[in-house]
Parts: structure tokens; sequence; C-alpha cells
């Protein structure tokens, strides 16, 4: 229908495979059946992720806990397994090199970013800049 895709972090489960595989087959085959509808141009897809680099005492207090962050698999319809993608939350240099391993981002065109609106704009604002400065030019984000 050309349509462009934009797909959050929760899906159905498809197969068990980690969250961001399944995005980035979900984008493979959106993009083979935008070509076999035969449209003209390139499609758009974008994902969302929530990611936050710890960069200060105030990051650390809000998303430093130190747990592992790992896909979520549940029942959000009866008999109807869903998965929901992790998150990321470490250091700079951590986090670049957890991003490099995620499929969907690297399938995407466009990368939202989701942020904690209970936290104000300008800590939102503090959020979106760490992604800027400090993990965006390393993965080639612009």
């Amino acid at each position: 229908m050309g349509m462009h895709l934009q797909s959050s972090t929760l899906k159905f489960d498809e197969s068990g495979k980690p969250f961001h595989i399944q995005q980035a087959e979900q984008i493979r085959a959106y993009r083979a059946a935008w070509k076999d509808a035969g449209h003209a141009h390139e499609p758009r897809v974008s994902v969302s992720r929530s990611i936050f680099a710890l960069v200060s005492d105030e990051d650390r207090m809000y998303f430093g806990s130190g747990r592992p962050e790992e896909d979520q698999f549940g029942y959000i319809e009866p008999e109807k397994r869903a998965v929901f993608g992790r998150g990321y939350t470490a250091e700079p240099d951590k986090l670049i090199e957890e991003l490099r391993k995620d499929e969907a981002i690297a399938e995407a065109d466009t990368l939202l970013l989701t942020v904690p609106n209970q936290l104000g704009v300008d800590y939102n604002a503090h959020v979106i800049e760490n992604i800027l400065k400090h993990v965006a030019p390393a993965l080639g984000w612009r």
C-alpha cells in the first residue's frame, strides 16, 4: 500500500529469537514485499529503543541499576506470546559495543529514542544530548 514502517519495542514472538533479530527479519520481509509490490521509491523504516548513556551521577541514579538488560517474553493476549525488546543503559563505550550488535537498528533508516517524559524537558534534552555527543558519532549516526 506504499506505507512506511515504524516498529516499536514490542511484537508478537514468531521464533523465540532475540527481539532485535526478529525485528530485523520483519524489516527485511517488509522491504522485500515493498519491492515485489513495484513501488518506485525506497521505503523508510524506523525502530525505537530506550537508550541511556550514563555520563553523570544523575544518569546513574536514575538508570544505573546494574541489572543486566535483556528481552522479555510474555503474554499480552491469551495464547499469543510476545517479546519486548531490551533497553540499553551503560557507559558510552559499552553502549557503542552493544548497539553495534543490534541488527534491527542496522537495518533501519531512522532510530527513535524513547525518553522518560516524567523526568521533564531539561533532563530529556540531556539524555538525547548524551547519545548525540557520546554514542552517535562512533556508530556513524547523524
